[in-house]
């Protein structure tokens, strides 16, 4: 029987597994917060939740447009440690259904740091593993080993977070309050999220972008057309503003510009990036390669250069998405178990940035077709013109579709819109499976669907319309 030893309980972890377990391996899990990893226990999850009660606020905007009338978001009161409650305890509830899987599985789960050992044994690997309640290292000696040890929020020296007005995202749900006035450093995706999801509680939000637009990595008509809502709502952008420090006086905190400009709030939440958490895993030592930024390095099918050694999710910097580090985790142990198994394709990953409205990408990008990288026709269909957008009242959004110039197959789709993270689903199934526009064109949809601007933009780009 093979024995797997995976470092690291998260999506990477857990997903590699139950594949692993699947296929009659004896497979031991190490991780230090408990199943699910920092990913269900400290980010993805709980902003999610925290975003999901912002949504139900939301929820309250300009209802006299729909001939209903109330006091309005003024009277809306949000009770931040019921929100923060909620958010802790959704996410230990979520770790605990994925610890009872994995036990169902016959994994063998193990609290506490793991790292490779000093030597190699044949074709064998040992590890080093530390548990939780005891200083006594013992060693476990596998046939594979899966790095998915995930990555920590990166700190800054001049704004060393204090937990209290300082904070990274996994702080933020121990405040005993809403802030009077947050102050977002970055604005990234996760700089992002959290200031939309803050504007919509009602807090007036400063997000210092060092950047022409906020979320520059993602489409820029995207990117921009949330820009708007964000300013139409309230929210203060510091476009090509960069932080120099944060410092706390009292209960404020100063943030200090590099042209020297000073802003001040009641909380600074730093959302300035991330970094992979390799330093204590005895990579170096062992042989493995690893990457600058601290990244191991690893191919499409998660193997890093040493064999039997894998990797997987954001300790890859891959792509720093939950899908995507599970789907490692599941090639690594299906290679490495001698299984059939496709590389990674990362051009057929769907990706969605839980803002108001969401934004949801997949395939090809805008930046790879106005550089020629991509040959591709594009439609861009604003979602105002949509019969379901009316009744809704969503004023706010598109759907934008590319294909191949001759065969008209579908490359890549963006949608902004409110459950993007939904309506991207047939896209991304389209690019998987190279459909055509005319393929899409002719699928019934509900009328009226937001799914249907997704049929319309097909109907415009099929090939007897090209001149």
């Amino acid at each position: 029987m093979s024995r797997i030893v995976i470092i690291g309980g998260g999506p990477a972890g857990y997903e590699a597994a139950l594949v692993a377990a699947q296929l009659d391996a004896d497979v031991t899990v190490v991780e230090a917060d408990g199943a699910g990893g920092a990913c269900v226990l400290h980010d993805c999850v709980p902003s999610k939740t925290f975003i999901a009660s912002s949504d139900v606020v939301t929820g309250y905007r300009d209802t006299e447009e729909f001939g209903i009338h109330s006091d309005g978001l003024e009277a809306i009161t949000v009770d931040a440690p019921v929100v923060y409650s909620r958010v802790k305890r959704l996410a230990l509830a979520q770790s605990g259904d994925i610890q009872a899987k994995l036990i169902k599985a016959g994994v063998t789960l193990v609290r506490g740091t793991a790292r490779l050992g000093e030597d190699t044994l044949g074709h064998t690997h040992r590890v080093r593993v530390r548990p939780e309640d005891s200083d006594a290292e013992y060693s476990v000696d596998a046939s594979t080993v899966l790095i998915a040890t995930g990555a920590t929020p990166r700190r800054l020296p001049s704004a060393v977070p204090d937990g209290e007005r300082i904070l990274t995202w996994r702080q933020v749900y121990d405040l005993p309050k809403l802030p009077e006035h947050l102050i977002v450093i970055g604005s990234g995706v996760t700089g992002a999220e959290f200031a939309s999801a803050y504007l919509a509680m009602g807090v007036p939000v400063t997000l210092v972008s060092s950047r022409d637009r906020v979320m520059p990595h993602e489409d820029a008509d995207a990117a921009m057309a949330i820009e708007r809502v964000f300013r139409t709502r309230g929210m203060t952008i510091l476009n090509n503003s960069r932080a120099d420090a944060v410092k706390r006086v009292g209960d404020t905190v100063e943030v200090t510009l590099s042209d020297g400009r000073m802003v001040t709030g009641s909380h600074a939440l730093m959302a300035v990036g991330s970094i992979p958490n390799t330093a204590d895993l005895g990579l170096t030592e062992y042989g493995v390669n690893v990457a600058p930024g601290g990244y191991v390095a690893v191919d499409r099918v998660s193997r890093t250069n040493v064999p039997g050694i894998y990797a997987a999710g954001d300790c890859t910097g891959v792509l720093p998405l939950a899908s995507v580090a599970a789907m490692q985790g599941r090639i690594a142990m299906w290679h490495a178990l001698g299984e059939a198994v496709a590389p990674l394709r990362l051009r057929t990953v769907a990706a969605n940035v839980f803002t108001d409205p969401e934004l949801a990408t997949v395939g090809v990008s805008q930046a790879d077709v106005d550089s020629g990288k991509t040959p591709a026709r594009q439609v861009m269909l604003p979602l105002a013109g949509n019969a379901r957008a009316k009744m809704a009242g969503l004023d706010d959004g598109f759907i934008k579709l590319f294909c191949r110039p001759a065969s008209g197959i579908v490359v890549g789709g963006v949608v902004v819109s409110p459950r993007a993270s939904e309506l991207i689903m047939p896209l991304t199934m389209a690019v998987e499976n190279h459909m055509t526009v005319d393929q899409l064109a002719h699928t019934i949809t509900i009328y009226p669907s937001l799914s249907g601007s997704i049929a319309e933009a097909a109907r415009q780009l099929m090939l007897h319309d090209v001149e």
